[in-house]
């Protein structure tokens, strides 16, 4: 599975950034860092998130090391400083 950042487009987490951790079918498993956690991330409808297909070199590589809660906290918060910009 490559691991891949998502936008919330549905549900009262909408304009919410995820990391993808997991996948079935029909859906997705997300989780942020805070409030979903790598160890309980949130199940999602592939249909109401946005795949973020382009990640800055940095973010990616971030995003390819060991994965825990502090990393892709990490990586969300670096991605929407380049999204500033």
């Amino acid at each position: 599975m490559r691991v891949e950042l998502a936008l919330s487009l549905a549900g009262h987490d909408k304009g919410h950034y995820y990391v993808v951790v997991g996948e079935e079918a029909e859906a997705v498993y997300v989780a942020d860092g805070e409030l979903k956690l790598l160890a309980r991330p949130k199940r999602k409808n592939r249909r109401h998130i946005q795949p973020i297909r382009k990640l800055p070199a940095d973010v990616a590589e971030l995003l390819q090391n060991q994965m825990d809660d502090v990393v892709i906290k990490r990586a969300i918060k670096l991605y929407k400083k380049h999204v500033e910009k």
